[in-house]
């Protein structure tokens, strides 16, 4: 990696593997660092949280450049995914089993129909978060709650998607793509796009590009 100065500061892109956090790779760099300065200290984050069950664009910043990421999660960001119709869990992915399902053989759709809804996500408007998220709630996180199966209320923020197209072609797999504002939570979007076809909806997988 030379040509680097890491406690100057720098803005790593990395493409998160699946199942880690976005702290692993914090801590992984952090520690590879530390041993390369030979420091007990190094300042290393992330701008924009990813979950473990996503892949894909992370950004890390090093050094003095720490203090810009808020000006990184500010941006817009693009994701690709699947959403998987007729089946619904807790968390709104697939880190908690399966809960209801629909028989989805005798649903009534066409590309048209799918198309108007996904498209009448697009623009500002108020989403509830998953309760399977790290929104805080009382001074703790919201999932620790849930994992615990307390009930939760989570109020809504204020997002904007600016498109989300959907592939209808292994329907009942909508494969998709969304632009969105920092905030957004895919798995809620998911989660809403099955509830409004009242099929119900379950994220797959999920790979942020942008």
């Amino acid at each position: 990696m030379a040509g680097f100065d890491f406690r100057a500061g720098e803005v790593l892109l990395v493409d998160k593997p699946l199942n880690w956090t976005s702290f692993d790779v914090v801590n992984k760099l952090r520690w590879k660092l530390k041993n390369k300065y030979g420091i007990k200290r190094f300042k290393v984050g992330h701008a924009g949280t990813l979950d473990p069950l996503a892949t894909g664009l992370l950004l890390i910043c090093t050094g003095k450049k720490t203090k810009i990421s808020q000006e990184l999660t500010s941006e817009n960001k693009v994701y690709t995914g699947t959403i998987l119709l007729g089946k619904t869990t807790p968390s709104y992915d697939l880190e908690t089993d399966f809960d209801s399902e629909k028989d989805v053989a005798n649903f009534d759709w066409d590309i048209e129909s799918l198309n108007q809804v996904a498209k009448s996500f697009e623009g500002e408007q108020m989403q509830v978060p998953p309760i399977f998220s790290a929104k805080k709630v009382n001074g703790k996180r919201a999932y620790e709650s849930a994992r615990k199966g307390k009930e939760i209320k989570l109020e809504p923020n204020k997002i904007n998607i600016e498109y989300f197209n959907v592939d209808t072609a292994l329907f009942p797999k909508i494969k998709f793509e969304v632009k969105c504002s920092k905030g957004t939570y895919v798995r809620s979007l998911a989660h809403d796009f099955g509830q409004k076809l009242s099929l119900g909806g379950t994220l797959i997988e999920l790979r942020r590009i942008f």
